[in-house]
Order: C-alpha cells, then structure tokens, then sequence
C-alpha cells in the first residue's frame, strides 16, 4: 500500500516537505510541536486557575467581583478575537499572526504573575486571552494546510489529545506549583512559567514554521515566491497591483465581535441584572451579521467568513456536536474541585491526582480514535458521547457512594471513563469537522468552531456551577455539596445527550448519502 504524498513533500518521507520560495525542508513533526505546545499552555490558563483563586485574592487583594473577572476576562478575551484572527491569518499569513499571538500570551503571562493590584492583573488577564485568541486558530489553519488525508487526522488526533489533557493535567500543574513553592509563590509560578516555555516557542517558530511574506520579500527566491503568490491572487479572483487590495470585511469584524461579548458577557458577570439585557442584542447583533456577510458576498467583495463553509456537512455537524458537548463537559472538573476542595476539604494537589487519570486515558484516546477518524469519525463520535455519558453517570453513583463512607478516590474510575470518551471524541470531531474544509480557509474554520465552544463554555459553566451552589443552599451543611455536584452532574448529562442526539443524526445522514451513491 502507497502512503498518499502530503502538500508539498519532500522525496518519499510524508514527514518533510518545501515551501514555494524557500530552499529550506520543513519537518511537520517540528511543526506540530511548536504549534500544538503554546495551544497547551493557552488552555491550561482556563483549567489550572481554579486552584489558585483563593491565594491570588488573598495577594492581590482582590473582591469576589474581582476574582471571577480572573477566569471570565480571560475566556471573553479568547471569544471575541477567534474568527476575525482566523480571517487575519488566512490572508497575511498564519506563521506570522501565530507568532504574535503567542508573544502577546507570553509577555502578558509574566506581567500576570507579577501582578500586584487586582486591577492590573485583571487587565493582564485580557491582554493575556486576547494572545491566546490569536494564536488558538492559526493551529487549525496550519494543520489544514500542510497535512492531509490520515496524516492530518494524525495531527488532528494530537490536537485533541492537547485538548483533552490540558483541562485535567492544569489543576495538577497548578496544585503542585501552589504546594511545592507555597501559596504566595505558587500561584504567580502558575503564570510565570509560561513566558521561559513561551520565549523558548518563540524562538522554535521562527526556525521552524514557514514564514510566507518573508519569503516573498527577503528570501534567496523571493521573485518566484512572488511570482507564485500572485497567481494564487488571481485564482482567488483578487487583481494583482503592486499592493494588492485586502479585503479584512471590518464592518463584519466589528458586528460579530460585539455580537459575541453580548452573548458571553451575561453569562460571565454576577450581581449585575441590567447585563441580561445585552443577550437579545447579542442574538439580533449574531443576525445582522449573518445578513451582512451575505450582502458583501453578493457584491463581490470577500466575507470575513464566507456562509457557504455552514453547507459543508461534515463541519457543521461537528462544530455543532463540540458546542453541544461543551455546554457541559468543560465544567465537570469546576465543579469537581469546589465539590472536593469546599465539601470534603481536600488539598488542590488531591484534586490535580484525581484528574491525572482522566488525562492519561485520555491522551491515549485521541491518538486511538486519530488512526480511525477520517473511516470511521462519525460511529466514535457516537461511541465516545456514550461512554461520557456513562462517565458522568457513574460519577454520581460515587458521589453518593463517598457520602457512605467510602474514599473519594474511587473518582478516578468513572473519570477515566470519562476521559477515554473526551480523548476520542476531542480527536474524532476535530478531524471530522475538517475533513472537507478547503486548505484556504482552514483558519476561519478552525476560529468559527473555536468560539462556539467558547460561547458554550461561558453558558455551560454558569448554568452548572448556579446549579451546584443552588444544590449547596438546598440542604445545610455537607450534605448540600452531595446535592450540588450531583444535580450539576445531571445538567452535564442533559448536554452530553443532546450533542449524543446531534453525533447521531449526522452517522444517519452519513449512511443515508453513502447509500444514495
């Protein structure tokens, strides 16, 4: 059996390819590795700051109000920059807004660590998410252009496994950090770490990622390398001049940004009523761009991102299935912890050692579902919903077990469940939802399904936690945080069946078309 060639591969090895314009042999395998550990550091930021609240608002001073911006700032940054930094990147080139992105994270990290007042370190956790959203859809758009076939669900399966482990494996980090240097030290660290690792990725991108505008104006090439970017111009049907015109659709940028602050922010702020107020305007705001967007295409001009990538099955079925799962799946180790560290006064490194599991099986998972995903993508995305499923049910059964007596260590069992079906549907659905995405607008993609995730995070995150804290006022003392996590446990289940429902239908539609062929 012949292994298909890869965009752009070099002799026989699918593992190196060339550049048009460039002498140089890239190595996909260092690609990978510089795009997919900064993507790792980003969403440890979302996942490892549960543990360090209380001694950061113990240093900083910091009010309730303060506290929950740390996490929700954060998160808002991330939401709003996703699609119009995919566009950015598919236009003036993914390696370069890659990099800034990752050196924005990586300056504001540090300043985060070194954060003295609460308001400066609020602000730093914007600057922060804003990088992280930056650089976040590049990864995809990277991915999608110089992998395909079962390399790309290779990739994609080590993206996933990135996913998957960087939610349990962040708690741990945090715990550790917090109990090797001590509660003033340990939460900074928590922070710093990432400006060595982010300096180190910065210097790593710029040896191994291809560089297209260097290419065409300082490279040894440079003339062919233009030649050949004009061409791609004019097969977009964009004429060449001298500057070629680019066409960001800022009106479009502008409309969808705020459409998304106005949907996340309601579900991200606490105490405030008039906030809810901006919901509808974000759902009218999300309609008038999708009215725009239509309208710019119609006059020939290029959308920031064009509707028709919505009739491609295979991705909108996807991204639809991933929001659903993360309405409730991104908060089940949020409420694990205030449940263990709250109720049953166990110590941040606990918890981290009871995820550990989690995201060990979970990262063998994704590299398991990654050699089935591009054959067999749709019955995993079912296979893995259903031991989710399963995973959370049986974790209330513990629950309720531990309030018998037995040892809350017994969670790891129905969290590695849990995390078998989180590795493979992270690996299967990333794979899935690109599978027909053209190499062009791999970015843009790759942002769209980014921010309905994010969306659903800030949803499913309110919605869960006001669900464990309403269990928690229900019943006085102990028995209040049974009540909690098993109730929002239950919503968790609510969510995973729909996205159950979503996975199913897109297998029967699958089946349906293979049979009309």
């Amino acid at each position: 059996m012949t292994t298909p060639k890869q965009p752009n591969q070099v002799g026989d090895n699918p593992r190196y390819f060339s550049v048009a314009g460039s002498d140089r042999v890239y190595d996909r395998n260092k690609l990978l590795a510089v795009l997919l550990v900064p993507l790792m550091m980003t969403l440890m930021q979302i996942s490892s700051v549960n543990n360090t609240l209380s001694a950061m608002g113990q240093a900083v001073e910091a009010s309730d109000a303060q506290l929950q911006w740390v996490l929700s700032g954060y998160a808002l940054a991330v939401g709003i920059v996703l699609v119009p930094a995919g566009r950015i990147g598919d236009i003036f080139g993914r390696s370069s807004v890659f990099a800034i992105g990752l050196g924005i994270f990586t300056v504001a990290s540090l300043l985060v660590g070194l954060s003295d007042d609460a308001t400066l370190l609020n602000i730093m956790r914007l600057v922060q998410g804003f990088g992280a959203g930056v650089l976040s859809p590049q990864t995809t758009g990277l991915i999608q252009q110089y992998f395909t076939g079962h390399a790309r669900a290779r990739a994609f399966s080590l993206f996933g496994l990135v996913v998957a482990m960087s939610v349990a494996v962040g708690p741990l980090m945090s715990g550790v950090m917090i109990g090797s240097l001590g509660r003033e030290l340990g939460w900074r660290w928590a922070f710093i770490i990432n400006f060595p690792l982010g300096i180190l990725g910065l210097v790593l991108a710029f040896m191994w990622l291809p560089f297209g505008k260097e290419r065409r104006h300082v490279g040894p090439n440079k003339d062919r390398a233009r030649a050949e970017h004009i061409e791609k111009q004019k097969a977009r049907g964009v004429p060449y001049t001298k500057r070629v015109r680019v066409d960001l659709d800022p009106v479009g940028m502008l409309i969808l940004v705020l459409a998304v602050l106005c949907i996340m922010l309601p579900f991200m702020s606490t105490g405030l009523a008039w906030v809810w107020a901006l919901l509808p305007v974000g759902v009218l705001l999300t309609v008038a761009w999708v009215a725009w967007e239509r309208w710019y295409k119609n006059r020939g001009r290029e959308p920031m991102v064009d509707l028709d990538l919505f009739r491609i099955k295979t991705f909108s079925f996807s991204a639809a299935i991933s929001a659903a799962q993360f309405l409730g799946t991104t908060s089940i180790f949020a409420v694990l912890a205030l449940f263990l560290q709250r109720g049953l006064d166990t110590t941040a490194l606990q918890v981290g050692l009871v995820s550990l599991p989690n995201a060990l099986i979970s990262g063998y998972a994704a590299m398991w579902a990654g050699k089935r995903a591009v054959e067999h993508g749709r019955e995993i995305q079912v296979f893995a919903l259903g031991l989710m499923f399963l995973g959370v049910l049986s974790s209330i059964g513990v629950v309720w077990g531990i309030r018998a007596g037995a040892s809350f260590w017994w969670l790891i069992i129905p969290l590695s469940v849990l995390g078998f079906g989180q590795g493979a549907m992270g690996s299967a659905n990333q794979t899935q939802s690109m599978l027909d995405v053209p190499p062009a607008s791999g970015g843009t993609a790759g942002g769209v399904t980014q921010t309905g995730q994010r969306i659903a995070t800030a949803i499913g995150n309110a919605v869960i936690t006001a669900v464990f804290f309403l269990g928690q006022r229900m019943i006085a003392g102990l028995d209040g945080s049974y009540l909690g996590i098993a109730l929002a446990y239950t919503v968790v289940l609510v969510f995973i069946t729909l996205a159950l429902i979503i996975a199913i239908a897109f297998l029967r539609h699958g089946r349906t078309k293979r049979k009309a062929s």
